[in-house]
């Protein structure tokens, strides 16, 4: 078998198996830049196929944004076994590519160089579970170990779950967890991951002493990943190394022989993980960890699991990549077009900026605070204000175009469709108006002012009011139906298939039929909400004002997850990627992994955040009632 274990003080790429630099295959030095971009600083792993580099990523001169670089070094005299090793290496780019979760490193390059290659992935700052086990004195705690077996079941479940095929790990080892500054774990090392296929064999591979019986065989399927995971808990709970006894003796190493700080319900567990028989092993990696979670709600350790990560993740490690300092509170949400970000504020200006760098482009005064999210169409900006109007305005230079009176404040969003524009005031109309003329075409009076966005689908309008009634208008402006909710909705609504979900001050999640307006299903939260929902596959994410996000499933109206923040939530939620982002009025922009609510960073301004996040490129804009918008790092 092949045993592929690269760690260094800063942890685990895997880079190859061996130890120390091979003839003929010298390392780069510190100060070389690959491609024009990556400043190579150090090595952090070495191979037999060659390194890892910590690297900085010169792209943001800004801010210093590290990267790893895994090297390989194509030696092979054979010109057929040389393709197949760059196709290799190939495979494990694509993968990683497709992969999206917070235990698993980013993938941001790749490219060749001569008879080199390389993968740019995401810098992990901490050590490998092996690491830490070697410099831990005594045993680890329960609970830590039943922490870091979650996230770990939660990843294998993901990677299980792959479509179109599923991708087995192959090589789960202590060596290929890392244990993040935030005290997470990060599955690394997917060059010997595959996608799996019944009934076709693979190769021996994998680590000895952590692989089962049937992967010696060449067969590996997800019940391999739930029996190394078995192993590798077995060695954190024991410190006794697999790799070092005779294969598949764990029964002969019985877990509270050798620490008897271990429940039985959690040796229970690991030894059904770790049966000889897969059969008898756990079916699924979920199942797996309801196992572990049911053990941390006998042992008294769930409530420790729920506050792990809390202040893991703080704001001391993200940095702002840029901020701008307004004149006034910023209550409202970015907008990103073309490299400039449009936002506005209570200083009654309307904001352009480079989103590069933040640096002031122009700003253009109105009579009334903004917080309206402007709405770029055909090189113009559309934003409302509490000055009563729609304003019009060139993109590139600020100057008005034209403007559309109301009788009331206006606090919604514009939306354009077929040529017209579509949003409401506090004089309780929504008002359709020709975007190239700006005449008013139709308005459709409500019973209460209308904070909410137009949502345009389906060849309808769908919106709410303050009083809180829904409607649902054909492009005319007539009424096809409503719905009455018991308090105002200012929540703005949003669409999947033929069903439209909206939220309501009188504490509950709606998803509607598109077509009725007949109430599909409904699900209380602990309190009323402001918040507009998102959607990310199957599921739908809402913040409150119990202060708390919530995640909800929505083929069964079930609650997936929710996370608590220290405060009322009136920001909506951004999906980008594997994450949700949202505000708080506690000061915090928070960064969960929207499959399991987990926070990954938690970034604090000086004052609430009402306003929503906006996420492109892996940067993250939004601002804040300190006065401040920010840039970050998604």
């Amino acid at each position: 078998m092949e045993t592929k274990n690269i760690t260094s003080p800063t942890g685990s790429y895997g880079s190859g198996s061996g130890s120390g630099e091979q003839p003929g295959r010298q390392q780069l030095m510190a100060g070389v830049t690959l491609v024009n971009r990556y400043n190579i600083q150090d090595v952090i792993g070495i191979g037999g196929m060659g390194s890892v580099y910590r690297a900085r990523d010169m792209h943001f001169p800004n801010v210093v944004k590290l990267v790893a670089v895994k090297e390989m070094i194509n030696m092979a005299p054979d010109p057929l076994v040389r393709q197949t090793i760059v196709q290799n290496f190939e495979r494990e780019a694509n993968l990683l590519a497709t992969l999206h979760h917070p235990s698993i490193p980013r993938i941001y390059d790749y490219f060749s160089h001569d008879d080199r290659s390389y993968l740019v992935l995401e810098f992990i700052q901490g050590r490998d579970l092996e690491t830490v086990i070697n410099e831990t004195g005594g045993f680890l705690a329960e609970d830590q170990v039943i922490s870091w077996a979650v996230q770990l079941c939660d990843v294998l479940e993901y990677l299980h779950a792959h479509k179109p095929d599923p991708i087995i790990f192959r090589d789960m080892k202590p060596s290929n967890v890392m244990i993040n500054q935030s005290g997470d774990v990060v599955l690394v090392d997917f060059g010997i991951a595959k996608t799996f296929q019944t009934g076709i064999k693979g190769t021996m591979i994998g680590t000895e002493g952590y692989s089962p019986p049937e992967q010696y065989r060449g067969d590996a399927t997800p019940l391999a990943d739930v029996y190394a995971l078995g192993a590798t808990l077995h060695h954190a709970l024991t410190r006794r190394d697999p790799r070092l006894e005779p294969p598949f003796t764990f029964a002969e190493r019985p877990i509270r022989r050798i620490n008897s700080n271990v429940s039985l319900e959690l040796e229970a567990v690991v030894n059904t993980a770790l049966n000889y028989n897969p059969t008898e092993r756990f079916s699924t990696a979920s199942a797996m960890k309801e196992a572990l979670m049911n053990v941390a709600r006998k042992t008294g350790t769930l409530s420790k699991l729920s506050s792990a990560s809390l202040p893991a993740a703080v704001s001391g490690g993200v940095k702002a990549i840029w901020d701008f300092k307004c004149e006034d509170e910023i209550r409202g949400t970015p907008t990103l077009s073309q490299g400039t970000l449009y936002i506005g504020c209570y200083d009654n200006n309307l904001y352009a900026l480079n989103a590069a760098d933040g640096k002031f482009q122009w700003k253009y005064p109105t009579d009334g605070g903004i917080v309206s999210r402007p709405l770029v169409f055909e090189n113009n900006v559309f934003f409302c204000s509490e000055d009563q109007r729609l304003h019009v305005i060139g993109a590139r230079t600020g100057k008005l175009l034209w403007t559309y009176y109301t009788e009331g404040k206006i606090y919604s969003s514009p939306r354009i469709s077929d040529g017209h524009i579509f949003f409401g005031s506090d004089d309780q109309d929504l008002h359709a108006v020709n975007v190239n003329s700006g005449r008013a075409v139709w308005k459709f009076s409500t019973d209460g002012p209308i904070h909410s966005t137009p949502l345009v689908a389906n060849d309808m309008i769908y919106f709410g009011a303050e009083s809180g009634s829904f409607y649902g208008l054909d492009f005319r402006g007539a009424l096809k139906w409503r719905f009455a909710a018991k308090r105002g909705m200012t929540s703005s609504p949003v669409h999947k298939g033929q069903a439209v979900y909206t939220a309501s001050l009188d504490g509950t999640l709606y998803a509607l039929d598109a077509k009725s307006g007949w109430a599909i299903w409904k699900f209380r939260l602990g309190k009323g909400t402001v918040c507009s929902p998102a959607l990310a596959d199957d599921f739908i994410f809402i913040g409150a004002a119990d202060g708390f996000v919530y995640c909800v499933d929505i083929r069964t109206s079930k609650e997936v997850w929710r996370y608590k923040t220290d405060n009322q939530v009136s920001s909506s939620p951004a999906v980008y990627k594997d994450s949700v982002y949202i505000g708080s009025v506690d000061g915090s922009m928070y960064c969960l992994e929207y499959r399991t609510g987990r926070l990954r960073w938690r970034f604090e301004t000086g004052s609430p955040i009402t306003g929503s996040p906006v996420v492109f490129d892996d940067i993250v804009y939004f601002g804040s009632t300190d006065h401040h918008v920010y840039a970050l790092f998604a």
